[in-house]
């Protein structure tokens, strides 16, 4: 499904949060939209693949790395993961890798910047809890739209039919 954040913002004004315009685009799918799911995890990645291995359709994950740049929470292995499982899209307040990889996977991907070293792997990560990055605070089970343009939140699912 194709989602327009402008008129989104037009329709529902008050009711969307809009988040700062500080992510670039590096999935394959430019638009996307789904229920948040968060995980919180600094420069270590054990937890993606256990949450990326279940069910994702209709859904998005929140990935708060700290806005680490030194470490790439996210590459090609695990993004592929997500798209077997249906995921939406994923959006990371940190770093990713394998960028030409990634654009070429049916998934929105959107993060802060791009870096060829991977994560750790020492078990660290708490899912499901409220996170705050780009100006918003996100719940669990809120609602993220993206596009070219830019994200917004919503706690509730939006009519973008």
């Amino acid at each position: 499904m194709q989602y327009n954040t402008s008129a989104l913002c037009d329709l529902y004004g008050d009711q969307l949060d809009v988040l700062e315009p500080i992510f670039s685009h590096f999935g394959g799918r430019l638009s996307f939209g789904g229920q948040v799911q968060t995980i919180k995890c600094f420069e270590d990645n054990s937890v993606l693949h256990e949450v990326l291995s279940q069910d994702g359709d209709h859904k998005i994950l929140l990935i708060d790395g700290g806005g680490s740049m030194r470490r790439a929470l996210l590459d090609q292995q695990l993004a592929s993961l997500a798209v077997e499982h249906q995921w939406q899209g994923i959006v990371v307040f940190g770093a990713v890798r394998d960028v030409d990889l990634l654009e070429e996977l049916d998934i929105g991907i959107m993060a802060l910047a791009s870096i060829p070293v991977l994560a750790g792997q020492q078990g660290e990560g708490q899912q499901d809890l409220p996170i705050n990055f780009a100006g918003v605070t996100f719940w669990p089970g809120d609602h993220l739209y993206a596009d070219s343009t830019g994200m917004v939140l919503s706690q509730d699912p939006l009519d973008v039919d």
